[in-house]
Parts: C-alpha cells; sequence; structure tokens
C-alpha cells in the first residue's frame, strides 16, 4: 500500500495537528511505500516572506522526525525539490474544467467573504493533485472535511485517463479518526485561524501560561464539576491514562478541586508525554547537515518515482513521441 501525505509549513504544529493528523500519518509510516512532503509550494499561497517560508520548512522537517516519522521507514521531502510535480500540475491544468475548482471550499470561502482569490489559490486543488497522482498514491490520509479535495484529484485523474488512456492510479481516502476532541484555549477546535492553539513545542514557562488561560466556567472550588463540559479535562483525556482519567473525573464530580489543578495536572501530562519527542528536537537542530542529509535523500527517492509517472503521462498526451 503507497501512501502519501503532505503537510504546510504554516508554523509551529499545535496539540490539534498533533492528535488529529500528525500521529495517524506517522502511523501508516510502516506500509509498503510512505511519502511524507513539507508542502512548500502550497505554502506560497499564505506566505508571503521568504525568510518565514524557509525557517517554517526547517521547522516542519524537525517536527515530524521529532514526533516520530523514521526516514529508514518513509521518504521526507521538500515539495520543492521535486520539479516534476509542477511539471505534471500543467499537464493536469489543460485538462481540469473550471466549474469543478469553482466548487472547491477555499476558493468558494474566501470568495464569498469578499477576499481577492489568487489564481494559485484557484488551482490549487490542482497542484495537491499533482502532488498525490505523481507517486502513485493508493491511500491518502484526510480529515472528513478534506475529502472533497481527494474526489476532486480523481476526477482529474479520470478525465485524464478517459482522455488519453489509464494513466494514473485513483487513490482512496483514510479517513482520520477526529473521535479526539482537541479543544483549544477557548473552548473552540484548536485552530491556527482561532489563535487558541497549544503549540507542540513551546517552552515549559509559556507552555504553562497557555494552559492557564483555557477557558473554564465559575463553578466554585468546593462544588462539584462536569468533566463532560470541561474542556481541561477534554485536553487531559489525549495524555492520560484511562485509570488517571477516571480518577480525575472522580475528583471533578467530589468537588473541593479547583480548575487549577486540573490544569496543573494537564501541564504535568502533556510535559511527560512528549519529552521524547522534544529531546530528539533538540538532537536534531544540533545536526542540520544530517536533516539536510535526509531531506536531499528522501528528495532524490521521490524524484525517482515522479520522473516516471510524469513520463508515463507525457507519452499518454503525445509529449514524447519523437523520444
Amino acid at each position: 500500500m503507497k501512501v502519501l501525505s503532505g503537510i504546510q509549513p504554516t508554523g509551529l504544529p499545535h496539540w490539534g495537528n498533533y492528535f488529529g493528523a500528525i500521529q495517524q500519518y506517522i502511523a501508516l509510516q510502516g506500509n509498503e511505500q510512505a511519502f511524507y512532503f513539507i508542502a512548500d509550494l502550497h505554502a506560497l499561497t499564505t506566505i508571503r516572506d521568504s525568510a518565514t517560508l524557509a525557517q517554517n520548512s526547517a521547522d516542519a522537517a524537525l517536527d515530524l522526525l521529532a514526533l516520530g516519522l523514521e526516514p529508514e521507514k518513509a521518504t521526507l521531502f521538500r515539495q520543492s525539490d521535486v520539479p516534476e510535480v509542477t511539471e505534471l500540475t500543467w499537464l493536469l491544468l489543460t485538462i481540469t474544467q473550471m466549474h469543478l475548482l469553482e466548487k472547491c471550499v477555499s476558493y468558494k470561502d474566501k470568495k464569498e467573504r469578499g477576499i481577492a482569490a489568487d489564481a494559485g489559490l484557484f488551482t490549487y486543488p490542482v497542484l495537491m493533485a499533482s502532488d498525490i497522482l505523481i507517486y502513485d498514491s493508493e491511500v491518502v490520509p484526510v480529515g472528513a472535511d478534506q475529502i472533497q479535495h481527494l474526489e476532486v484529484t480523481r476526477d482529474i485523474a479520470k478525465r485524464f485517463n478517459s482522455l488519453f488512456g489509464e494513466t494514473f492510479v485513483l487513490p482512496a481516502p483514510h479517513v482520520l479518526d477526529s473521535s479526539a476532541k482537541v479543544p483549544g484555549t477557548d473552548g473552540e477546535k484548536m485552530s491556527k485561524s482561532y489563535n487558541n492553539t497549544i503549540p507542540i513545542f513551546e517552552t515549559p514557562k509559556r507552555l504553562k501560561k497557555l494552559i492557564n488561560r483555557i477557558r473554564t466556567d465559575s463553578t466554585p472550588v468546593e462544588d462539584p464539576k462536569d468533566p463532560d463540559r470541561c474542556a481541561v479535562f477534554d485536553l487531559y483525556r489525549l495524555f492520560a491514562s484511562p485509570e488517571e482519567q477516571t480518577q480525575l473525573a472522580d475528583r471533578y464530580r467530589e468537588g473541593g478541586m479547583g480548575y487549577g489543578d486540573a490544569k496543573g495536572l494537564l501541564y504535568e501530562s502533556a510535559m511527560e508525554y512528549f519529552a521524547a519527542a522534544f529531546e530528539r528536537r533538540d538532537d536534531l537542530k544540533k545536526r542540520p547537515d544530517d536533516v539536510k542529509d535526509i531531506l536531499k535523500s528522501g528528495a532524490a527517492t521521490a524524484r525517482a518515482r515522479a520522473r516516471e509517472v510524469v513520463d508515463r503521462a507525457k507519452h499518454a498526451c503525445g509529449l514524447s513521441c519523437f523520444l
């Protein structure tokens, strides 16, 4: 089973990114072949500062490796280090119908809000289709809200295959488990767009401050509290064992415990949970050349596969008839 996933370098990953996606991506890395790329070309639609994009891309590599991605099991590379992906994007653009792109959520959302949407955002789904199809990906991990993008990829591939003969593998979605509720500091879904995130690789001092900001109700210390209606407890579930969850839930219901105590337990549990990842990240940061070598090797592997697929597509549509 060939698996592919891309992560945009938009800043430090937060708890929602990890439990909602990254943890599950990494769990799939032991398959027949897994490609994981840092989507720096996609990030150009939102990041306009070159230094920021370069730093974010470097950080993304550190983050993924620290969180458990193993180069021996999975191919890690930067999207822009595989120029074949933009070559294939043009081939796909020539047969992609406008109405298909006009229906895409990201474009429609900006248009409805009166925000200028450039050509990059409009054609974003075609670059994404190229990312997926260029490695003959069979499985793509996606959240439930991202299934549309994969359906667009399948539609583009079907149209190309219909016009030029069977060329592309039609990928299937691996819908990520979204049962783990990851609320932000305001109780809403954790998201950078809501400015309510808790970064994984935050300093201990800053992490404690962020956890202390998590919104709770005004129930007095001495009164019982409902663990099922508390963002602090929801987050604690992500890190604690079933026994630890039961113990804290009982303390909530008995009363006599303030939310500050629960936040303290959450802080300790999170620090312990990510301790090994912190150590790996610190170690990797001291060995930048090793990280560069991992990305360089990954790009070479990805390019070899991508070249095969692009040549197949070019031959199918008549661009290599004299070769």
